[in-house]
């Protein structure tokens, strides 16, 4: 996303250019993850295992429903960039206002049904009893808060598209710390139990979002709206739609096969769950640089088609592969000899279980560290090239091999068929999209080799000079 300063990535080494973009991203990544590690410590910690279990039987759910949010909401401000950048105020200041009516209406419309349908959507998952109740008193509150959680990234995604990446960063950096204090204060002072650490979140993420809404008012007059600006208007609502529903879909496709496979692990009993939640924190935290080259991918990929430079993403993604397939190496050398001690960060040394479970369940996933890296790398170059239709597709794969493992080899094999469920899917993901992303670039190159519009960097600079190749729109654009 585009800061107040721009990082032009079409000349010079593309190994340099990716690592530059990719490494001030993987930090705000990690922090993001670290803090999420916190909260779920603060849980295991102070409330035990059948507490973790709960927060982490939601999980998946969480994902599907509040992903859906944040997609949504993202692609709300595509257009609000794209009027900010052809400086065509009013239209951007119709886009911002039709947004807030949009995020309104689907906050208020998603708040009630989840909520209505929390303790059924629990049971369809076959939460175990132990743990029901707990979970029911977490999820039901995240689900409260999806109003807070739209504000905040509604608004994060408006200032974003202004050109400025650095206070959406600093207001969840606030919205971090506050969260961790606020999980002490709940859990431990008030004696909320896991409720009190959703009511963090909810009150953290909300603060952030008053807190964008004030920055927005005294920094940006340009949104100050005028005349009938602000009422919604459905040409601009339909836009909107567009670009925000398939990115909350492309969330929950993902997520669907997530919570299929929730459900088979919540079969597996209390200690089944507190191992998967315990393990996927930390796995989470190890695949931040995948998730950072992938959204480095898509900002290359798009800004070196813009220049007609088809050979150097294929040279970018030569670069980041050989990135990813390195630090696949290096996650896995950590994670098998440290592993056992930063799951000791969940549980303590008596839930030998746990422990057990959770050091199976990472090793065999940081095993196929090297199919999650091409998922990443692919599917975003293949979104920067304006394919994403394909990209959508990958998760459909990535759910139909969850379910395949959900529904038939966990209830015959148990943990251990949990344990090889993500690996499956980025394999499945990887089928799809390997020849994919070759047939995209076949693609382009015929439209280049037809039309002769696209600079693939073989043409000659008295070529140029004599304006053979004029850039212009081609279909991929």
């Amino acid at each position: 996303m585009a800061g107040r300063t721009t990082k032009n990535m079409t000349d010079g080494s593309p190994m340099k250019l990716i690592l530059g973009f990719l490494i001030p991203m993987l930090f705000g990544l990690l922090f993001q993850q670290l803090y999420n590690m916190m909260d779920t410590i603060i849980v295991g910690k102070y409330l035990g295992v059948n507490a973790l279990a709960s927060v982490g039987s939601t999980g998946s759910i969480n994902f599907m429903i509040v992903g859906f949010c944040i997609g949504v909401c993202s692609g709300f401000a595509i257009p609000v960039a794209q009027s900010f950048g052809e400086k065509n105020e009013k239209a951007m200041r119709r886009y911002v206002a039709n947004s807030g009516w949009l995020a309104a209406f689907f906050s208020v419309l998603m708040t009630l049904t989840v909520c209505l349908l929390c303790r059924r959507i629990l049971g369809w998952m076959k939460t175990p009893e132990d743990i029901f109740d707990g979970a029911y008193a977490y999820i039901f509150v995240i689900f409260l808060g999806i109003p807070a959680t739209c504000l905040y990234n509604i608004l994060a995604g408006i200032i974003r598209s202004m050109g400025d990446s650095t206070t959406p960063l600093i207001f969840l950096l606030i919205s971090s710390v506050m969260n961790i204090v606020l999980d002490l204060f709940t859990i431990i002072v008030l004696k909320m139990g896991v409720a009190g650490a959703a009511w963090a979140t909810v009150v953290s993420q909300g603060i952030s979002g008053i807190l964008c809404f004030f920055y927005m008012k005294k920094n940006y007059p340009i949104l100050k709206m005028e005349g009938e600006e602000w009422k919604p208007d459905i040409r601009i609502m339909k836009t909107l739609c567009n670009m925000g529903i398939p990115m909350g879909l492309q969330y929950s496709i993902t997520a669907i096969g997530s919570v299929i496979l929730q459900t088979a692990v919540n079969s597996l009993g209390a200690a089944a769950v507190a191992s998967v939640t315990a393990a996927g924190k930390i796995s989470m935290l190890f695949c931040c640089p995948f998730d950072a080259m992938g959204t480095t991918m898509a900002t290359y990929g798009g800004q070196n088609l813009g220049a007609r430079k088809l050979d150097r993403i294929q040279k970018g993604i030569r670069d980041c592969t050989i990135l990813g397939a390195g630090y696949a190496i290096l996650a896995y050398v950590v994670i098998f000899f440290f592993g056992d001690t930063i799951a000791l960060l969940f549980v303590n040394h008596s839930e030998t279980e746990i422990l057990r479970n959770t050091r199976q369940f990472l090793l065999t996933n940081a095993a196929f560290y090297f199919p999650l890296a091409l998922i990443n790398i692919l599917r975003f170059m293949i979104q920067g090239l304006g394919y994403s239709k394909l990209a959508i597709l990958a998760g459909v794969s990535e759910m139909a091999a969850r379910t395949f493992m959900g529904f038939c080899l966990v209830p015959l094999f148990g943990f251990q068929a949990v344990c090889f469920a993500n690996p499956l899917a980025w394999i499945a993901a990887d089928v799809f999209l390997i020849p994919a992303y070759f047939g995209v670039i076949r693609h382009l190159y015929r439209i280049i080799k037809y039309t002769g519009q696209v600079n693939t960097g073989r043409q000659t600079e008295k070529h140029k000079q004599k304006g053979k190749h004029k850039p212009r729109a081609t279909a991929a654009l």
